[in-house]
């Protein structure tokens, strides 16, 4: 998509939002090569990496909730139908990932609109299950902006960082690089706080 490529050579506050509202709906946009190169950016003092993190999880928020109302009014039926669509193959969506997203909430309960956030294949989707579960919105919010808050810090921090060590025209090539391993260690992270709960909960029920 090359309007989505000219968004992200010339990113400013509004462009982050526009991008990262786009990621939290169905748009293939990865926020990895948005956060990341715009705290780089704000670490050369062409932006302030702060509001990078707060518009980032504005715009997250907002494609959050899109896909959140969409899945409430219009259910279960009509989601599987788009992802099984050619507009839903084009957003890079399938029916498996949709089943993947609703399994996953289903086994961590509301908490999951806050560790989905963290993981990969599951973060832009975890807001239909949500809505198709009928979660009261605000809490679904609540949870939804401090996951997305969370991973975005984690972005912006690897982005100033890299500014000290990375010149710019390598600087995508070390993100996926970083990224990979970022990645894995949330894997874990959020794998560690499940067990937790899932201890806490059987705990209280004895």
């Amino acid at each position: 998509m090359n309007w989505i490529a000219s968004l992200l050579g010339n990113l400013n506050y509004g462009t982050i939002l526009l991008l990262m509202l786009l990621e939290s709906t169905v748009i293939p946009v990865p926020s990895e090569l948005v956060v990341a190169p715009a705290a780089y950016h704000a670490a050369g003092g062409h932006l302030n990496v702060l509001l990078v993190v707060i518009f980032a999880t504005i715009g997250a928020d907002i494609g959050a909730s899109i896909n959140y109302f969409v899945a409430l009014y219009v259910g279960r039926p009509v989601i599987y139908r788009f992802a099984r669509s050619k507009w839903g193959r084009m957003c890079l969506l399938s029916e498996e990932k949709v089943q993947k997203s609703e399994r996953y909430f289903d086994d961590h309960g509301i908490v999951a609109t806050l560790t989905g956030r963290l993981i990969p294949g599951i973060r832009h989707l975890i807001s239909l299950p949500a809505g198709l579960a009928r979660m009261n919105y605000w809490k679904f919010l609540l949870y939804t902006t401090i996951g997305a808050g969370c991973w975005h810090a984690i972005l912006a921090a690897m982005g100033w960082y890299l500014h000290a060590i990375v010149p710019e025209d390598q600087l995508e090539q070390t993100i996926e690089r970083y990224n990979h391993y970022i990645v894995l260690a949330i894997v874990a992270i959020v794998v560690v706080a499940a067990a937790w709960f899932v201890y806490r909960k059987k705990s209280k029920k004895q």
